[in-house]
């Protein structure tokens, strides 16, 4: 795989989990990374980490349920690495209940955090990449927003929204040189996913072909492919990485 060298990515949510696994994984690449999330203490465990391989990053605190935030540390970010050449839109939250229970915070804090902060970052910085003539725009998407899920009516939507988003801008963006793709983990094992029972567990094994759980790794180097040269003439596209869950 070709390296990264001289490009610049943000990773949103890279405070843990698959973000974090992205930022690593870009950064060994060569790209010099902004890691982007709310909790600035684990970000910066994350740019010791990079640092520590002898790669570049930077922390940028940033809430995606925030406007004013999107446009500040979007600024910042470009002030400090003068662009935005591969933006990992990961951050995302869930607020799991069944449909008659859904309180209308409950819907509304999931589509903010998980689609509108997708579109108001893509829209602060793809401006970068259109003047680079170069530019990969990656939103983590899920398999809960290919088959819908009981009791995750907000999260699939937000998550399919991400999906239709990625390949309108696809379509915006090709002649610019810039692609658009969204990746769609399937049972991953994170933070989100570790509150689950073993019954639980065991049920999501069951309908896994590959009868393993996928790691923040498996996403990763999905990630760091469409971000690569090699993909250049990928675009529009859904990669699953769910282990045969969904085909």
């Amino acid at each position: 795989m070709s390296s990264l060298e001289g490009r610049i990515a943000l990773v949103t949510g890279a405070s843990q989990g698959i973000g974090r696994a992205c930022a690593i994984a870009l950064a060994r690449a060569g790209a010099s990374v902004a890691v982007a999330a709310r909790n600035e203490a684990k970000l910066q465990d994350v740019v010791n980490e990079i640092a520590g391989n002898g790669c570049n990053a930077k922390a940028f605190a940033l809430d995606v349920a925030s406007e004013e935030s999107i446009k500040t540390t979007a600024k910042a970010i470009l002030e400090h690495f003068g662009s935005v050449h591969i933006l990992v839109n990961n951050a995302g939250i869930t607020r799991d209940t069944l449909l008659l229970r859904m309180k209308r915070t409950d819907w509304d804090d999931v589509m903010t955090t998980n689609l509108t902060g997708t579109f108001l970052l893509t829209q602060a910085l793809v401006g970068s990449m259109m003047k680079a003539r170069w530019g990969r725009i990656i939103n983590i998407s899920s398999v809960v927003g290919e088959t819908g899920q009981a009791g995750q009516a907000n999260y699939a939507a937000s998550k399919a929204g991400l999906i239709g988003f990625t390949k309108s801008v696809a379509r915006e963006l090709a002649s610019r040189n810039i692609t658009s793709n969204a990746v769609a983990p399937g049972f991953v094992e994170t933070a989100m996913t570790g509150v689950l029972d073993g019954k639980q567990r065991a049920a999501m094994m069951s309908i896994i072909p590959l009868s393993r759980a996928g790691t923040e790794e498996d996403v990763a180097n999905a990630v760091r492919f469409l971000a690569s040269d090699e993909a250049s003439y990928i675009t529009g596209h859904v990669l699953d990485v769910n282990g045969g869950m969904y085909m």
